[in-house]
């Protein structure tokens, strides 16, 4: 995708979804890889779901090994190794966010991730900005905006949807690894990490898209908005079964 594109994708997700946020282009820069117009790297450490963070409000920045600051999402980019603490399960544990440090390690075992080495830098940057082609487009938004998005990408084919999360790692896995790997659009409720490092309200959640789907998405989003978006955003249903019930409670208080 050139910049025009991306910004044009970019309007017509926020035109039709009314986006409280930019989407969020990212590049996974792969070892060999030389892809033009990468943002610098960040002058701070940032966690990757700071990076994102950034994005959203128009900032463009690249991590590398050298500026991540979370371990985690380190390893799940596949920029460095997991640490011991983390892949035991002591960490987590220690954080309170499971029951034994097991039950952690069992998590940490199954988390999709980047092959370490391959990858030498992952970019973010407002989609309307971004002069790069990028691998995965992130919302961060709404449920309700979010769901529209889903639907979009099964508007066309059908079928049914199936999300991968375990409640960590919510930006670095969840939204960017997966779908990178897939092709699949995923959804984030949040992670512990991201609902403490960034101002990711407590009724919003994320989407990763997959590049390769974004045209489509869009393309189906403006058909629902056409008809289906605009009907339920009216509340027709619920507005008349609240009349219903009005008019009810008045007829007996009448007949009282």
């Amino acid at each position: 995708m050139t910049q025009i594109e991306n910004a044009q994708a970019a309007s017509s997700l926020k035109e039709i979804l009314n986006l409280k946020w930019s989407p969020i282009a990212v590049k996974i820069v792969e070892e060999g890889m030389h892809p033009e117009n990468i943002p610098p790297p960040s002058t701070k450490k940032l966690r990757y779901c700071q990076l994102l963070m950034a994005a959203k409000k128009g900032k463009s920045a690249t991590l590398t090994k050298e500026n991540i600051a979370c371990p985690a999402a380190a390893a799940a980019l596949g920029l460095l190794p997991l640490p011991e603490k983390i892949s035991s399960g002591e960490m987590l544990k220690a954080l309170g966010l499971f029951d034994a440090k097991e039950a952690a390690a069992v998590t940490m075992a199954q988390m999709p991730k980047l092959e370490q080495g391959k990858i030498k830098a992952i970019a973010a940057a407002p989609l309307e900005d971004a002069k790069f082609s990028p691998d995965i487009v992130v919302i961060e938004d709404e449920p309700e905006k979010i769901m529209w998005i889903n639907l979009a990408s099964i508007h066309k084919n059908g079928g049914r949807l199936s999300f991968n999360s375990a409640v960590f790692q919510a930006c670095c896995v969840d939204v960017t690894v997966i779908p990178y790997l897939t092709k699949n659009v995923n959804i984030s409720l949040g992670c512990y990490g991201c609902r403490d490092a960034t101002d990711i309200a407590d009724d919003e959640c994320l989407v990763g898209i997959p590049s390769e789907k974004l045209e489509e998405i869009i393309t189906s989003l403006r058909s629902l908005s056409q008809k289906a978006m605009l009907e339920v955003r009216q509340k027709k249903v619920y507005n008349l079964f609240k009349a219903q019930e009005i008019t009810a409670a008045v007829q007996s208080k009448v007949e009282e």
